[in-house]
Parts: structure tokens; sequence; C-alpha cells
């Protein structure tokens, strides 16, 4: 069910060339999990395990996106997209990483042509967390050698869509493939070993960076990488221990991503936090020279800020890193298990997340203001899960949901009069989906699926989003400019 947008009467302050989108990753939407060659990812394998993911559900059928882009593709175009955010998959183009499926490949290249037909632009990510488990039983991101298989990865995406797709995302989130998979355990591969967690960061941004020079060499135009960042904001700011607090938070969420890929050097104070774990053994002649290679955006994925304590307190939550089931779960916060979360008292969507749209803003003004040479920002990622309801005319007035994206559009705005280089915003996501260890629970989709028929019906955050869209579009008279 489909309605086409309504005039807005919102004022539109962002014009073009903004770049308006949403976004998906494989293995939320695609279903097919083991169709035309494609073999077992680490959440393929997770979700086998007993009490990993809600429901015991998995990633077989998804939202069936692998059998219907046509007509989620139609979909985008009634909304207006730009473009149009998607990640391939390692393990459907290098089935447990041994020779490329040729099946994998013509999946994307369909997907690809049917995009630009559409006048959308393909914005692709290579690594969205599903690992080949082949690779994984070898040590994983645990295992140097697999940033290697990272770039033959890379290459042979590229080799095929290289001709048509302009805009390479090498990692998404990796503080969720990193942590949450290998220190906190509620992601896959489920690992709760914090020397794990911080070889995997390690050897991520490693891949990162060569994968960044390898794809420059072929020719691509565009290489980035997605990281999802937080405001990490002490509860009392006179405290000392939440001073510290909210600086470990910051340095475990923010820098020891950031910092590597832009300065060329993990922090210094993160380093001397995580002594003992490692890092010095993992770090080579070179590696950082390799990770710093320069790119040309900064993908920025933001959901909620962080109120941080050094004291126990248990009136918030923890960011949604303690898992959806009742599995035991470790700590993404390395070497500092007294933080915690105190609530501000503010409205929370489904994931227990705070709403704090002010937020966006600072942390896009921080990142320009800090980092000087970062290239522009793509907010890459912002949404919000609520529990929809199917009102007797079929729509779903999702007014929460409707007014988390529109503030946070605001704020984007707010940002870029501040002087902010932010040339797009996604919404997050597309479609409802698998929704990770929530597996089918959670909903963030501007498209409701129905998970029994597969029925697709655009919300009302959908068609508010198609509205401030089209207004964007309408240039106002050099009169009218301020």
């Amino acid at each position: 069910m489909t309605h086409a947008p309504q005039p807005t009467t919102r004022p539109a302050l962002i014009l073009p060339p903004f770049l308006w989108g949403s976004a998906t990753a494989a293995a939320q939407v695609e279903g097919a999990a083991h169709e035309d060659g494609k073999e077992d990812s680490i959440w393929d394998a997770f979700a086998r395990v007993p009490g990993a993911i809600a429901n015991g559900d998995d990633l077989e059928v998804a939202v069936d996106h692998y059998h219907r882009t046509a007509g989620d593709i139609a979909i985008m175009s009634e909304l207006g997209l730009d473009a149009y955010r998607f990640s391939t998959s390692w393990a459907r183009i290098k089935p447990d990483d041994r020779d490329v499926n040729p099946a994998g490949l013509d999946f994307y290249s369909r997907l690809v042509d049917q995009l630009l037909d559409a006048g959308i632009l393909p914005w692709l990510t290579l690594y969205h967390w599903d690992l080949p488990q082949a690779l994984e039983e070898q040590g994983g991101w645990t295992n140097r050698d697999t940033a290697l298989r990272f770039v033959d990865y890379a290459e042979a995406t590229y080799a095929t869509l290289g001709d048509r797709v302009q805009h390479w995302t090498t990692f998404n989130e990796p503080f969720c493939s990193s942590l949450l998979g290998y220190a906190v355990g509620v992601h896959a591969p489920g690992r709760r070993d914090e020397a794990a967690a911080l070889a995997a960061i390690h050897h991520q941004h490693l891949a990162h960076g060569l994968a960044t020079t390898r794809l420059r060499e072929l020719g691509a135009e565009q290489i980035g990488i997605t990281l999802n960042l937080t405001n990490a904001i002490p509860a009392d700011p006179t405290d000392p221990a939440d001073v510290d607090a909210a600086r470990r938070v910051d340095g475990i969420m923010n820098r020891i991503f950031l910092e590597p890929i832009v300065l060329g050097a993990y922090p210094a104070d993160v380093a001397h936090d995580l002594e003992g774990l490692g890092l010095d053994t993992l770090v080579r002649d070179g590696d950082l020279e390799t990770i710093s290679a320069p790119i040309d955006f900064l993908g920025v994925n933001h959901y909620h800020d962080d109120l941080v304590s050094g004291h126990p307190d248990d009136s918030g939550a923890d960011g949604g890193h303690s898992g959806a089931t009742e599995r035991e779960a470790g700590s993404p916060w390395l070497a500092s298990p007294d933080i915690s979360f105190p609530s501000r008292g503010l409205p929370r969507t489904a994931m227990d997340w705070e709403v704090h749209p002010a937020g966006l803003r600072t942390l896009l003004v921080r990142l320009g203001r800090e980092y000087p040479t970062l290239p522009p920002l793509y907010v890459t990622e912002n949404g919000a899960a609520y529990d929809d309801v199917v009102a007797e005319d079929g729509r779903i007035h999702d007014v929460d949901r409707d007014a988390f994206i529109q503030d946070h559009i605001d704020q984007v705005e707010l940002a870029i009069a501040d002087g902010a280089d932010v040339r797009g915003y996604f919404v997050w996501s597309l479609l409802d989906n698998f929704e990770w260890a929530y597996g089918y629970d959670k909903r963030f989709g501007i498209v409701r699926v129905d998970y029994d028929t597969q029925e697709r019906t655009i919300k009302d955050s959908g068609l508010a989003y198609a509205r401030r869209i089209a207004a964007s579009r309408v240039v106002p008279a050099v009169a009218e400019l301020p």
C-alpha cells in the first residue's frame, strides 16, 4: 500500500546538491541466505546458537529483498530518494572466502543497474558485519590475514561494479563488529574476549587502509568509512570520576576509530587505558600509515548520545549493548568496568535509547572543529525503532518516528548553519528488517514489512520524509535568500 507525498509547510533550509537517501544492510534485508551459491556468514552461524537471537529468528528469508528488488526500488523512487545505501555480502560474493561466486555478483550488478535506471545513486558498503563463517573459524578479525582477504573481496567486487558505482564505503560501524562481536558477545561471532576485540579493531582498521589504497589504485572515485559516533557527557562535570568515565567512552566509541584514520595514531590516553591487552604487539611498522590513507568522505551514524558516570547507576540503560536475550554479555568499554549511563529522563525509543536530537548537531559541529582535516560528512544512518500499529485504514501513523526523523534533520540544518560540512542524510532504515540479536522484534523502517506476506506499506514517517525531500528541491528565488 503506498500513498503519494503531499505538499509540506516546513521550510526548506537544506538545498541541492544535498543528498537524500535511505539505507539497509545485506544480512538484514536480502534473505536467500543459502541460494545461488551463498554460504554461511558469521550471522547465519550465530543465529543457530541457542539463545543468541530473540525468538530463535534467523536470516533465511529476512524481508526477501533478494527477490523483491524491483518493487523496493519502485518504493525508493516514490519516496524521491537520491541515493540508496546498501551493503554487499562477502559471504555471497566469495562464499567461505573461496572463489568468486558469479551469481552473487550478478545480483548486485542487477541491483546497481536498476538503481541507475531509476535515477538513484548506489552507495555501496563492503562490510556490514557478514564475515564468511569459514574465516571466523580461522580466527576471524583476530587474525591479521583476514585484512588481506578483505582486500581480495574488495577487488572482486570492484571488478564487477566499479564501472558504475562511485561511492565505496569500506566498513560500517567497526565499533559493533569488533567490540559487540568479540568483547560483549551479543553480536556475531559471539565471543567475550577483550584482547580479541582489540585485535579485531586493529585488523579492521588495517583492512580499511589496505582496501582504500587498492580501490584508489583501481580507480574508485569516492572512498570512505562509516563510524557510529556519540557525545559522551559526564553526569557531573565537576566530578573527576564522571569526567574520566566520559573520556573513556569517548575514547572507545569515537577516538579509537577516528584518530588512526584521520591522524595516523591511536589516542595516547586510550592506548594507556588498554595497556596489557596487546595493542603494542598488534601494530607493525607501516600499519598506521596504511590505515590513515586519505578518504573522500566520512559516514556518521548516530542514534543517541550518552550521559556517562564513573559511579554505579542503574537508572538508565547501557546504550543497548547488553543484548536482546538472556545470553550473558560482556562490556564494550575495554578495561573500564566502572562505567554507567544514568537516565536524563528523556523519552526513549523501543531500543531503550534516549531521544536527544540536539546531540546530532553537537556531534557534527564537534567533528569539524576537532578534526579540521576531515573530508565532507554524510549522516549515513539515523532513525528509530518504535512498536508500530497498523490502523484500521491500513496505514501506520508512526508519530514518534516521524518526529524523531524530522527533529534530527532540523539539527543537521543547524549544524550546517554552524559550519559543519554535511553533504547528505540517509534515514535508517528503508525497510523493517532483521535487527541483529533482536531478530524481527524491532522495527526501524520507514516502510513497514508484513513478515508473513512480505507486503510493503509506506509509513507516515516515510511519507513525511518524502515531503521533506521534495521541499528541499524547491530552490527559493534569489531575493528570498538571507
